[in-house]
């Protein structure tokens, strides 16, 4: 009895360490209360704060699960960093004046649809990790079956396998490596006459053009749904010529779905001023000796004519391919690029270009005016190419995302980046990404990436996004047309999540000088709106051919002014109107992002003034000395480039390949 008076005298009157107890316990109570009960109202608030989405609720924020006790990625509520996008649509947005969904509009909701139902299959943990040349390998092997279990040492095709069972496609499943060679056996059809207008163009009474051409491509692997595979090396000879009159034989390479400058050889040796890949000319000789351009002749003809020595034609060399000759082409990998022989003779040879790597070569393509008798691949890498993430990702605490401090951002860097370019993002990580001022939190960069179609990169990319801290997850499907949704995401993040100045957008494959943007940008007026890139001004659509722009898609004969894609800067200003009027389902689309950013500037600067600056240091093509930014740099030229910065002080161009 004495007992329970004790009792109930202390809990009426409680001492000072008592009551220190019982708050301490309300306190842990209520942190555990909040940790279960945030998520909740976060989620909630997503799938109803912006009105009816189109079939699904965004899934929740990627949390850290390697270091639980580290959390120093963080916005400045104090929450954790958001690892997918809150970008979401209504099935208003986009709709044409007829009351119907346009193409764009029904590429999104599809690919919105699909990409939510793989992030949720990520998420819950049902697809396995694998390993994605593995996953190459065995998925050719279904439709290939010349390839074997390991990386062969060579493949070869009769001309019928090669026509019959691969439907002109020689997979290489372990991509190329030095010194390997490609040689086919194969005769020129005779020519035929062309009529379609894209290639011959005749005037009323005309016969028609007599063309014999066929073309061998080197071709790698898909990088993003719906994209056609790159042209890593475009050989075509055309036997009957074509503008020009002459035979030639033209080289090119297609990269991220845009041709590069073609070379083309037509029958003189290259000059000896000029580049040699290997010690080899890019061009190889093969013009009469009558010819009035021939270098010879040039020289000797007055010594002839006073002596009366008689015309003698001679011919150095013919044309390699002739209509219903057999050739043999030897196709070669050396160490600065390609080298083709035909008959044991070089003809020409092509230096390797900018984003491409040997093992990247994973398809040999043949196709048109040829019949194809026998292909040999041999000297092939004996083991899988580096498609791995983990050979790329460099998992070390100092290429993790630095936190976001209480500071003012001036500059939001948003890149544009595919799911299975693991080596691209690595590589920005690891030059310009250690920038002091990206250290400091002065300037964020953020890469912003849709789901793949294949379910063990999403796996990966999602383990990357954990890790590093500098992913965003544009939960959609990747889809090339779509590009545009991830410019929007971009300025999205840029104003609500860091609350930035500027806002950059750019691609993986983009080299970015950030001293030198940030100085640009300040040359502005600080009252003023900007847009600041290598502006193109009345360029037209295309009408016509593989990119062409139908009047549905486009109206006006010309584009508005637009900074070119690979690099550009907007003021936030600019953003916030581009996120409300896409939030007012009143933003217009356009599957071209960078052309599309150029009629959001218009529309907003028939409101308030804009201040256009153009410069030609955002490079476009390649990289030219004291540039802002280089476009189409290699994860090698990527660490070389910002060597150079860092030991010479200079921003000088690396052209290794």
């Amino acid at each position: 009895m004495k007992i329970a008076k004790v009792e109930q005298s202390s809990f009426m009157l409680p001492n000072r360490l008592t009551l220190l107890q019982f708050f301490m316990g309300m306190m842990l109570l209520y942190l555990l209360f909040i940790s279960f009960e945030i998520p909740l109202v976060f989620k909630a608030s997503v799938s109803t704060e912006k009105g009816t989405t189109f079939g699904f609720t965004l899934p929740m924020p990627l949390l850290l699960e390697e270091e639980p006790e580290e959390q120093p990625f963080r916005v400045f509520n104090g929450s954790k960093l958001q690892k997918v996008s809150t970008l979401s649509f209504n099935e208003s947005f986009t709709i044409d004046k007829n009351g119907e969904f346009s193409e764009l509009h029904k590429a999104a909701k599809h690919a919105w649809v699909v990409g939510n139902k793989l992030w949720e299959e990520v998420e819950a943990g049902e697809v396995k990790v694998s390993n994605f040349a593995s996953n190459f390998e065995n998925e050719n092997q279904k439709k290939k079956k010349n390839i074997s279990d390991s990386c062969p040492n060579s493949v070869s095709l009769s001309g019928f396998e090669f026509r019959e069972n691969f439907k002109g496609l020689m997979v290489l499943p372990c991509g190329l490596t030095l010194w390997s060679h490609v040689t086919i056996v194969g005769t020129p059809r005779w020519a035929h006459a062309e009529r379609d207008p894209k290639i011959a163009v005749l005037r009323e009474g005309d016969d028609a053009v007599m063309v014999s051409q066929f073309m061998m491509e080197l071709q790698g692997l898909k990088a993003v749904e719906n994209e056609e595979p790159p042209r890593i090396l475009h050989f075509n000879p055309r036997l009957k010529g074509d503008w020009s009159g002459k035979p030639v034989i033209e080289q090119n390479t297609c990269y991220r779905m845009q041709w590069g400058t073609a070379l083309r050889c037509e029958g003189w040796k290259s000059r000896a001023d000029e580049e040699t890949v290997d010690g080899q000319v890019k061009c190889e000789k093969w013009i009469r000796d009558d010819d009035s351009r021939s270098e010879e002749w040039k020289t000797t003809w007055w010594l002839n004519r006073l002596i009366g020595r008689k015309k003698q034609v001679s011919i150095d060399w013919p044309y390699p391919f002739v209509e219903e000759k057999l050739f043999v082409m030897t196709l070669s990998a050396g160490l600065e690029g390609y080298h083709v022989s035909v008959d044991g003779r070089h003809v020409t040879s092509f230096p390797y270009r900018t984003g491409f790597a040997l093992e990247d070569a994973t398809g040999l393509s043949i196709n048109g005016d040829v019949d194809v008798h026998s292909i040999f691949a041999a000297s092939l890498p004996a083991s899988h190419p580096s498609f791995a993430p983990q050979v790329h990702l460099e998992l070390l605490p100092r290429w993790k995302a630095p936190p976001l401090r209480n500071v003012n951002v001036e500059l939001f860097i948003g890149i544009l980046s595919a799911g299975n370019h693991f080596a691209e993002r690595m590589a920005v990580r690891k030059s310009w990404m250690q920038h002091k001022l990206i250290k400091s939190s002065r300037v964020v960069v953020r890469f912003f990436l849709a789901l793949h179609a294949r379910k063990d990169i999403n796996v990966d990319i999602k383990k990357e996004a954990e890790y590093f801290g500098d992913i965003i997850i544009v939960p959609y499907m990747d889809h090339y047309d779509l590009v545009v949704l991830k410019t929007i995401a971009i300025c999205e993040y840029g104003i609500r999540t860091v609350a930035a100045k500027y806002i950059m957008k750019c691609d993986d494959d983009t080299f970015v000088r950030v001293d030198a943007i940030i100085s640009e940008a300040r040359k502005v007026r600080s009252d003023r709106s900007l847009y600041i890139g290598n502006m193109n001004y009345h360029h037209t659509p295309l009408r016509h051919g593989k990119w062409a722009v139908t009047y549905e898609e486009w109206v006006e004969e010309e584009y508005p002014t637009y900074a070119n894609g690979p690099g550009y800067i907007v003021s936030s200003d600019i953003a916030h109107f581009i996120v409300s009027d896409f939030e007012k389902h009143r933003l217009k689309l356009f599957k071209m992002e960078d052309v599309s950013m150029g009629m959001w500037v218009e529309q907003f600067n028939s409101t308030r003034p804009v201040e256009y600056v153009h410069s030609l240091k955002f490079c476009q093509f390649g990289c030219i000395d004291d540039y802002y930014t280089a476009h189409y740099q290699s994860p090698r030229q990527m660490t070389c480039m910002w060597d150079k910065l860092q030991v010479q002080g200079k921003p000088l161009c690396c052209n290794m390949r």
